[in-house]
């Protein structure tokens, strides 16, 4: 039995110019994976086959390089991004302890997503903060010197 080949989707006008603009061009792959990300969050499996036929790639091809790179995500993530910075500085002055905390209020492990789809949760090798340690990023906000007790405080800044 072999798989079928997911549907086609459609896609955006902004990723089709795109993909057009960088079709020829050295990278490309890697490129238009960066965009196809920025736009979705992440990279569902109907846009890389999209893609695949689009650059006339072999989906295998972009599998590989979806999965070699730990920037590009094959699932969606959650609404609010949360990374523990697990760094020298993080790590020695806690981030270890901030991550279990975490995984306990939110009740997920590291690199994955609530239930709700409310949070990912994941651990970060460097934030490039190290006079900040112990800490941790929701989005683009950074939380640093960060305690364990200040975290359901965060936490309900960014709920629903």
């Amino acid at each position: 039995m072999t798989e079928s080949m997911p549907v086609l989707a459609e896609l955006t006008p902004e990723l089709d110019a795109f993909i057009v603009e960088w079709k020829d061009k050295p990278g490309n792959l890697v490129m238009v994976l960066h965009k196809v990300q920025e736009i979705y969050r992440y990279i569902p499996r109907d846009v890389a086959a999209a893609v695949s036929k689009k650059l006339g790639v072999p989906l295998a091809k972009i599998y590989g390089v979806m999965t070699f790179y730990h920037y590009f995500k094959l699932e969606k993530p959650g609404k609010h991004i949360i990374s523990v910075c697990m760094g020298t500085a993080c790590y020695l002055k806690g981030g270890d302890k901030l991550l279990d905390e975490l995984k306990k209020l939110l009740n997920v492990e590291a690199n994955a997503t609530t239930e709700d789809g409310q949070f990912t949760l994941q651990a970060v090798r460097c934030v490039g903060c190290c006079g900040l340690a112990p800490l941790i990023t929701v989005g683009t906000n950074v939380y640093g010197t960060l305690p364990e007790s200040r975290l359901p405080e965060i936490l309900e800044k960014y709920s629903k």
